[in-house]
């Protein structure tokens, strides 16, 4: 009874996640050229996007394997071998994940734009910003976080000054740190 619970709760999640996600996306019903379609192909597999779609079922079901086995431990193997004969049979699934997120490019971007942004991400800066991107985006965002300590810092400080100026000094919290 509780494999099949936890099927049940895998089924759930997976029907929730995929409800929402076409919830979210009513208007992919219109007509789009194929043309545009094969143009939003390209800039998808420019930008790298496939090969995380590639991860989707393999992570899945190792999630799965991780669920079952917990309540489980003694059909390791055979959940183990079962869970993987059926990712194998939903792998040809992936490609309407393919045709989903073209459709998603499609509607958000023209047939010109999409062109230029496979181009650019074909470009070798194209390619070095999808390699480096993520490093320097956490950088950037240690440093802004950095910089905004020393502004709170120093604006606080300089406040205190002005007022104790302006209204004299004030006595203050122990924790207050000037």
């Amino acid at each position: 009874m509780t494999i099949l619970n936890g099927l049940k709760r895998f089924g759930a999640g997976m029907i929730v996640i995929s409800s929402l996600a076409a919830a979210s996306h009513p208007a992919l019903a219109q007509e789009i050229s194929e043309d545009h379609l094969a143009a939003a192909r390209t800039a998808i597999a420019a930008l790298g996007s496939t090969d995380q779609f590639d991860a989707i079922i393999p992570g899945t079901a190792e999630q799965l394997k991780v669920n079952l086995i917990r309540t489980n431990a003694d059909l390791q193997e055979v959940i183990s071998a079962t869970v993987d004969e059926e990712a194998l049979k939903i792998v040809p699934r992936r490609s309407d994940l393919e045709k989903e997120a073209a459709q998603i490019y499609a509607k958000a971007f023209s047939k010109e734009e999409l062109t230029a942004i496979a181009g650019f991400y074909n470009s070798a800066a194209g390619k070095k910003l999808i390699e480096n991107g993520p490093l320097v985006t956490r950088e950037v965002i240690k440093a802004a976080e950095i910089w905004s300590s020393g502004v709170a810092r120093d604006l606080r400080v300089n406040v205190s000054k002005m007022l104790e100026e302006k209204v004299g000094e004030r006595p203050t919290m122990p924790d207050d740190k000037p």
